[in-house]
């Protein structure tokens, strides 16, 4: 199952459930975004011919994370711009989530090890704008 976060009509984020399978390959972001989240499936054989992927200059406003759940449970809070609490989702190993947007929080629930990318560089001091999470819209 794919499921959108969705917020004022504006994505916060997209999630893979660990059960998603699709023949073929399926992006789960727009072309417009600066992480690019697919997910294949192919059969045993196929190939994806040999490719490099050309020095092409392109500008990116804010940070897209995807994170990969590949052991335990964690909670992931949603937070609206205005640093407002929307909804939570819990994810366990296997889901995979694409942070599109505004805001989120995260507990860990079980021991989780979980695999970060996220675009870059990264700039120390002016990166993250750190808020006090509450709970209740």
């Amino acid at each position: 199952m794919i499921e959108k976060i969705v917020h004022n009509d504006i994505v916060i984020a997209v999630i893979i459930y660990k059960d998603h399978e699709k023949d073929g390959i399926q992006f789960v972001s727009p072309e417009d975004y600066s992480l690019q989240l697919g997910s294949m499936k192919r059969p045993k054989g196929y190939k994806i011919l040999p490719h490099i992927h050309n020095p092409i200059d392109r500008k990116t406003v804010g940070t897209q994370e995807v994170l990969f759940v590949k052991k335990g449970k964690i909670c992931i809070d949603f937070y609206s711009f205005e640093q407002v609490f929307l909804e939570n989702r819990q994810l366990s190993a296997g889901d995979i989530i694409l942070l599109v947007g505004a805001g989120h929080g995260i507990e860990v629930i079980e021991e989780a090890v979980i695999v970060e990318v996220k675009n870059g560089p990264y700039v120390k001091d002016a990166d993250k704008g750190r808020f006090e999470g509450k709970k209740g819209a």
